[in-house]
Formats: structure tokens, C-alpha cells, sequence
């Protein structure tokens, strides 16, 4: 992949401005979180609140005050300008366990330069909890540098989380099956809350068939997890560009990565 614009010493300023986008997108998240929220659902059944929408929104507005030779590419609404510079954005990972009120839920951004995330932002509105990441200068959560664990698939404690989709792209149930004896599985509803486990150590894998815009989904944790010392590819072990859909993600301590991947292969329906 190709590596930050020479020159462009603005990288910590990105960074900043990530950051309080996550802020407000945090306040707009505990705000209406106790409340009864109208719902909608999307083509692929997934669910879109105000609450997204709202953020998504502010987003845009922000970018086009603060960078407007920058495109925006969010889950919700987009702006698209001809542009190397793209703002990927999930409002509100993990919708589903937010609207029932149970507190696994996170604001995901990264600004992706051709392809590759050069600034990511997880947000844990619920703990306070801010990931960071610029690249090659490490994974932070609240200031605090974060690493990746040492487990191989089968070691005591190796944890994957594995989102179930309504879609025909990966055989989740037959997958969990083959790894239920050397992994703790679960699915924990918020694919950016799991992968800062990995980046900090408490989980080890997570597999990510993916959605229409899942590069919204982990555009941010890939540069995350990475720099946390973790590795992240498609379902079929490739690199892959975040300013486009994705073929899905195996993301990891990097460890047993490829020991997954062809557990994984085995049950791609497409």
C-alpha cells in the first residue's frame, strides 16, 4: 500500500480533529441512549437510527468547513470530491445492541490516504475510552500505548468474536463449529468494540464477513490493530484498499493469523 504524502505535516492535526469529531459523536450517543429511538432498516436489514444519521451528518459539515478539498465516505451519507484524502466513518458501530440498550457500541473514523488509513479514531463513549492511532507511531487507548497479545489459535484464553450477518458470503455456524475447540468464541455485536480488545490484548481474533460499506466498519481499527502489532486482511489473506468496499477481514494479533485464514477459506460461500 502506498505510504503517507510526503510532506504533509499536518498528520497530528488530522488526529486532533478525529478526536473531537469522536467527542461530539460520544455526547450525541449518551444522549440518546436511555431513550426510546424511532428505527429504520436498511437494504441488507441492518439497523440506521437518528442517532447515526446525526453524526454522520456533522461529519460532513466539519469536513467540508475544515478540509473541503477532502472526500467523506461514511455509512450513512457521503461527499465525494476528487480526492487522495477520504474520511471513513462508521457513526455508530454496532447500531443493533445500541437500540437495545445494552452497551457494546462505538464511533469508528479514519482518514485513508490512496487506500490506506494514515489516522485512525475508536470511540467507547461508554467508558471513555479513546483509541488512536498514526501510522507507524503505535496504538493508543486514552494516551496510554496498547499492544496485541502473544496467543497462537489453541492456546488457554485465545478469544475470537465472529459477527453473524444476514447475508450469504461466510458459513459462520459451520466455522464456529471447527473452531469452537481451540478458541472461546462469541459475538459481541460491534466488530470496532472487538477489534480494540485485540489492539489491547484481551482478544486475539475477529472474523468479519462484512456488509455493504464494512470498510466503514474497520477502516479505523485496521490502522489500529496494526500498529497495536496485529495484522489485518481480507477473508482471503490480501491486502485490500478502506476508501472502497472490502472482502470482508480477519483481524488479529497476527500470531495464527494464517493458521485462520485457512480454517476461514474452508467455509466462504462467495
Amino acid at each position: 500500500m502506498i505510504g503517507i504524502k510526503n510532506g504533509d505535516d499536518r498528520i497530528q492535526e488530522y488526529l486532533e480533529f478525529a478526536k473531537d469529531i469522536a467527542l461530539y459523536a460520544g455526547k450525541i450517543m449518551m444522549e440518546y441512549y436511555q431513550k426510546e429511538i424511532d428505527l429504520n432498516y436498511k437494504e441488507d436489514k441492518t439497523v440506521v437510527t437518528y442517532v447515526d444519521k446525526e453524526i454522520n451528518h456533522y461529519l460532513i459539515s466539519r469536513v467540508q468547513e475544515k478540509y473541503p478539498e477532502h472526500s467523506v465516505l461514511g455509512e450513512e451519507e457521503s461527499f465525494k470530491k476528487n480526492s487522495d484524502y477520504v474520511w471513513v466513518c462508521d457513526p455508530l458501530d454496532g447500531t443493533g445492541m445500541y437500540v437495545n440498550h445494552v452497551p457494546v457500541f462505538v464511533f469508528s473514523l479514519a482518514l485513508v490516504y490512496q487506500g490506506e488509513p494514515i489516522v485512525g479514531v475508536v470511540y467507547n463513549s461508554n467508558e471513555n475510552k479513546m483509541y488512536t492511532a498514526i501510522k507507524n507511531e503505535g496504538a493508543y487507548c486514552n494516551d496510554v500505548k496498547i499492544h496485541v497479545n502473544g496467543k497462537q489459535l489453541g492456546d488457554l484464553g485465545y478469544k475470537t468474536n465472529i459477527e453473524i450477518f444476514n447475508n450469504k458470503i461466510l458459513d459462520e455456524v459451520s466455522l464456529i463449529q471447527e473452531l469452537k475447540p481451540v478458541s472461546k468464541i462469541s459475538s459481541i455485536g460491534s466488530v470496532a468494540r472487538s477489534a480494540m480488545a485485540i489492539a489491547e490484548g484481551y482478544f486475539s481474533c475477529d472474523v468479519f464477513s462484512g456488509t455493504e460499506h464494512g470498510n466503514c466498519d474497520i477502516a479505523a481499527s485496521y490502522l489500529i490493530v496494526t500498529e497495536a502489532g496485529g495484522k489485518v486482511t481480507n477473508l482471503y489473506g490480501e491486502e485490500q484498499r478502506y476508501d472502497r468496499d472490502i472482502k470482508g477481514a480477519i483481524i488479529s494479533n497476527g500470531v495464527s493469523h494464517e493458521n485462520m485464514l485457512e480454517i476461514v477459506k474452508k467455509y466462504i460461500l462467495k
